[in-house]
């Protein structure tokens, strides 16, 4: 059998005359679909990690990298005070705060995602009991990847409860009791890197407060590549990028933290 050129274009044409539309066809063009989530979070610490988001989710939750602009009048920074648990340590996690008198406007990164169902932002809301969720106006947030903003539906930020609505001298940093995990910074940072280099250089330098009472807390002590596969490439950039940089020789072991901050504590008090 021979296939001619006539032969092609004859049976595409007698195609197009037999594949006409119904007369009730209609145009369903830029209908979204029935189930398309109304309701999304905005990321900006460990849940700009995917693990971390699948925790709560119990489901892989997929992101956008997104940014809030200088306008919204907040900065990031270590302004969330946190205790895991009664009779357990402290730690202070990343949060957003109003900005100071003389500080200038600085972006946000972090990531969108949506949320399910009104049992999964429950969970959301659960975990971050230490937080008021706030609705973003999307005039603030800009997509940094290809992937647009979502075109309907609410975006989130949760806000450290201690910080709205207060002023500076109401803002507590961290302290020997509340210091910076490093266990913490490795769920952020591993988020981060998973967004790219840049993605992770650009959070080091718009987060704030950064503490000489920085803990190294990660679970093999001077092996962290056994635990933190990333570890190499995160305290490159700790040491490297400010404002991160001044304070990351502070970061010391749990013993050598103890010696140089808890027992001076102890010594120092009233007997």
């Amino acid at each position: 059998m021979t296939i001619t050129r006539r032969g092609v274009l004859g049976g595409l044409a007698g195609l197009a005359a037999s594949s006409t539309l119904p007369a009730a066809a209609k145009d369903f063009w830029g209908q979204r679909l029935a189930n398309a989530p109304r309701e999304f979070l905005f990321g900006y610490g460990s849940l700009i990690s995917g693990p971390s988001r699948t925790a709560t989710s119990g489901r892989p939750v997929p992101a956008i990298a997104a940014r809030i602009s200088g306008s919204f009048g907040y900065v990031r920074s270590w302004a969330s005070r946190f205790t895991p648990r009664e009779g357990t340590a402290g730690f202070t996690a990343l949060g957003i705060r109003p900005r100071m008198p003389g500080e200038e406007p600085g972006s946000i990164n972090g990531v969108i995602f949506p949320v399910k169902d009104e049992a999964e932002l429950a969970a959301f809301d659960a975990r971050e009991g230490g937080y008021d969720r706030v609705e973003l106006d999307q005039a603030h947030v800009e997509a940094i990847d290809w992937e647009g903003l979502p075109r309907v539906g609410k975006i989130w930020v949760y806000v450290p409860k201690e910080s709205a609505g207060k002023g500076p001298a109401d803002l507590q940093q961290p302290d020997v009791n509340f210091p910076l995990l490093q266990s913490y910074i490795d769920v952020v940072m591993q988020g981060s890197l998973d967004e790219g280099p840049d993605f992770a250089r650009e959070l080091i330098e718009t987060t704030l407060d950064w503490s000489p009472f920085w803990l190294d807390d990660r679970p093999i002590a001077r092996r962290a590549w056994a635990d933190t596969p990333r570890s190499g490439a995160i305290d490159r950039l700790l040491a490297t990028v400010e404002p991160a940089a001044s304070q990351f020789r502070n970061r010391l072991y749990p013993e050598l933290y103890a010696v140089r901050h808890l027992m001076g504590k102890a010594a120092a008090a009233p007997r």
